[in-house]
C-alpha cells in the first residue's frame, strides 16, 4: 500500500512566511498576487500570527519616507520540527517514540513567546500497551517445538478418550447394570443348627440335628425386579449417549469459536497496521499545515484503541484454546487449528430438525426409558404382598429314643395388614409425575430448538450476505480508491478508511461464521452442552428402595 507524499502549496508558504516577520502585516496576504480568489489561509496560522505579531501604529513624523512596498516571497517552507528527523514509517512507530522512557502525557507543550515564528512538534505518540497473555509453548532443551496444527477429528478423538464426565457415564451404566443382576439373585440357603431339651433325664438332649432353610419367592418378583433395572441400565445408556454429545458438541463450538478468533486476531492486526498508516499519515498532514493537533491526537487515540482490540483479540483465543484444553482431558500444545471455519451454508430445515429431535433425542429417551422403569415398578410393588414360601428341613439324633430322626417346616407371612398399599401409591405416583416429564422435556426442547434455530438462521443470512454483497462491495470500494490516489483523484485518507472499513466488515464476518458453526453444531447435537458438567444421575427423584436388596 503506497504511503502518502505531502507537499507544500505555495499558498501554505506564503502564510508561514507571514508569520515568521513579526512586523509583517496581517494583511499580506491579501497583497499577494500568487493568492487566488476564494482562497482563505488556515485559521491557526492567522490566529498564531495575529497572537504573536501585533501592529503598531508609527510615531508621527514632520516628514515620514515613505518605505517600499513588501514583496510576497514565493519560497517552500517545510513545517516539520527541526529536532525530529524525517524517518520511516515503521521506524517512527517502532523506536522509542512508541515506548518512551518517561511516562506518556497528553499535555500541549506550553506554547513560547513567539509562538507565530516556532511550530509546535507533532503530539507524542501514545506507549503500546505491555501487559499481555502469554501461554507456555512446548520446548526441548530450551528450544520451542513446532507443532502440526490440529484438526477437528483428532480433537473428537482425543476428548472420547480422555473426558472424564465420560468415565463416569460408562460407571453409571455398569452401576446400573449391576443392581439388574443383583435385583434378580434368588436369596442364599439359611444354615442352622439346632438342639432340644438339653439335659432332658440327664441327656445331652431330646434332638440335635442340622436344618436348611430357603425361601422360595413367588409372582415372578425376581424377573419384574430385573427387568426394571434392565430399564434403569437402559436410561443410563441414554444419558452416556447423551454425555457423549455434549462432550462433542462442546469440542466442536470451542474449536470452531477459537478457529475464528484465531481468524479475528489477524484481522485486528491488519487493522493495527491501518491505524499506524493513519497515525503517520496525520503527522505528516500536521507538519505541512494540513491537519490539526486535534486529528493528530484523534489518530492516536484510533491507534490506542486498536492495539488494544489486538490485546483483547489475542485474550478471547486464549481462552477459547484452554477451554478447548479442558474439555479435550489433555494437556494441548499451543498451536494452529487447520479445520476451517467456512463451510458449505447448507440450511437446515426446522421440521425435520423438530421431528429428529423429539424422535431421536437422548434426552426425550431417557424419559421415555425411565417411564417403561416405573410401568415395571408398578407391576414390581403389586406383586411385593404375595407372600414368599419358606421351607426348611433337617435331620438329627434323639438321644432319649438314641434313634435318628428328621425335621421339616414350611412358613409364609400373611399379608393381613401390611399389603404394601403405600409404596403402590407411590409407585403410581411416580408413574404419573414421570408421564408429565416425557412431554415436559418435549416442550422444552421444542422452545430451545425456537431459540436455537433463530439464531442459526439470522447468522447464516448474515454470513450469505457478507459473502455475497457485503464484503465484495467493501473490496472494490477500497480497490476504487487506491485507484483513485494513485490517479491524484483522491487523498489517502479516503484510502485508509475505505481500509478500515473493509477489515471491520471482515470482522463482522467472522463473528457471523463463529455464530453460525455454533448453532448449527447446537442443532445437530440435540442442543446438548457441557462437556464438562457432571453426568446426570440415572436413578431419579422418587425412586422406591425400600429395602438392602434392589427390587
Amino acid at each position: 500500500m503506497k504511503r502518502l507524499f505531502c507537499h507544500t502549496s505555495v499558498f501554505v508558504s506564503l502564510a508561514m512566511v507571514g508569520c515568521a516577520s513579526p512586523s509583517a502585516p496581517i494583511g499580506g496576504f491579501s497583497k499577494a498576487t500568487a493568492v487566488p480568489d476564494g482562497y482563505s489561509p488556515p485559521a491557526e496560522s492567522v490566529a498564531s500570527a495575529e497572537s504573536s505579531a501585533p501592529v503598531t501604529a508609527p510615531e508621527p513624523t514632520s516628514a515620514p519616507t515613505p518605505e517600499p512596498t513588501p514583496t510576497a516571497a514565493v519560497t517552500a517552507v517545510n513545517f516539520q520540527d527541526e529536532s525530529a528527523p524525517n524517518v520511516p514509517r515503521r521506524q517512527l512507530l517502532d523506536e522509542p517514540a512508541i515506548t518512551p522512557e518517561q511516562p506518556y502525557s497528553s499535555t500541549e507543550p506550553q506554547a513560547p513567546v513567539e509562538s507565530g515564528n516556532v511550530f509546535l512538534p507533532a503530539p507524542e505518540i501514545p506507549p503500546a500497551p505491555s501487559v499481555t497473555w502469554q501461554p507456555q509453548g512446548m520446548e526441548y532443551g530450551g528450544q520451542p517445538i513446532d507443532v502440526a496444527p490440529l484438526t477437528l477429528s483428532e480433537l473428537e478423538a482425543i476428548a472420547c478418550r480422555n473426558n472424564p464426565t465420560l468415565l463416569q457415564a460408562r460407571a453409571q451404566v455398569q452401576g446400573s447394570l449391576g443392581k439388574a443382576i443383583q435385583a434378580g439373585l434368588w436369596p442364599n440357603p439359611t444354615l442352622i443348627y439346632q438342639a432340644e431339651q438339653i439335659s432332658l433325664n440327664d441327656t445331652p438332649g431330646e434332638f440335635h440335628g442340622g436344618l436348611v432353610r430357603q425361601r422360595i419367592v413367588t409372582a415372578h418378583k425376581l424377573d419384574l425386579s430385573r427387568e426394571k433395572f434392565m430399564a434403569r441400565t437402559r436410561t443410563a445408556e441414554w444419558v452416556a449417549l447423551a454425555q457423549q454429545y455434549r462432550v462433542l458438541n462442546d469440542v466442536r463450538i470451542h474449536y470452531f469459536r477459537a478457529r475464528g478468533r484465531q481468524e479475528m486476531v489477524e484481522v485486528q492486526r491488519e487493522l493495527l497496521k491501518n491505524a499506524e498508516d493513519n497515525v503517520v499519515t496525520f503527522r505528516e498532514m500536521y507538519n505541512v499545515g494540513q491537519a490539526t493537533r486535534a486529528e493528530v491526537h484523534q489518530a492516536n487515540v484510533r491507534l490506542q484503541n486498536q492495539r488494544l482490540n489486538l490485546l483483547m483479540a489475542e485474550n478471547d483465543f486464549h481462552q477459547a484454546f484452554e477451554e478447548l484444553t479442558a474439555l479435550s482431558g489433555v494437556e494441548l500444545p499451543p498451536g494452529g487449528l487447520e479445520t476451517p471455519l467456512v463451510g458449505e451454508l447448507e440450511l437446515i430445515d426446522y421440521d425435520q430438525a423438530l421431528d429428529r429431535l423429539l424422535q431421536e433425542s437422548p434426552q426425550i429417551g431417557a424419559a421415555r426409558s425411565k417411564l417403561e422403569a416405573d410401568r415395571l415398578t408398578i407391576r414390581r410393588e403389586i406383586a411385593e404382598p404375595v407372600p414368599d414360601i419358606i421351607v426348611e428341613g433337617g435331620a438329627g439324633y434323639n438321644f432319649v429314643d438314641k434313634q435318628t430322626v428328621g425335621a421339616a417346616g414350611v412358613m409364609l407371612e400373611v399379608p393381613v395388614f401390611d399389603w404394601n398399599q403405600g409404596t403402590i401409591r407411590q409407585a403410581e405416583a411416580d408413574y404419573s409425575r414421570q408421564v408429565g416429564e416425557v412431554r415436559r422435556t418435549e416442550l422444552f426442547l421444542r422452545q430451545q430448538l425456537a431459540q436455537q434455530y433463530r439464531n442459526y438462521l439470522t447468522a447464516v443470512q448474515q454470513v450469505r450476505n457478507y459473502e455475497q454483497v457485503i464484503l465484495p462491495e467493501s473490496k472494490l470500494a477500497y480497490d476504487l480508491r487506491l485507484q483513485s490516489y494513485e490517479e491524484d483523484r483522491a487523498p489517502w485518507t479516503d484510502v485508509l478508511q475505505a481500509e478500515q472499513d473493509y477489515f471491520i466488515h471482515r470482522v463482522e464476518y467472522i463473528r457471523n461464521l463463529i455464530i453460525w458453526r455454533e448453532n448449527e453444531v447446537s442443532i445437530m447435537g440435540f442442543l446438548l452442552h457441557g462437556g464438562l458438567a457432571d453426568p446426570p444421575n440415572p436413578t431419579p427423584p422418587g425412586h422406591i428402595d425400600a429395602v438392602p436388596q434392589p427390587r
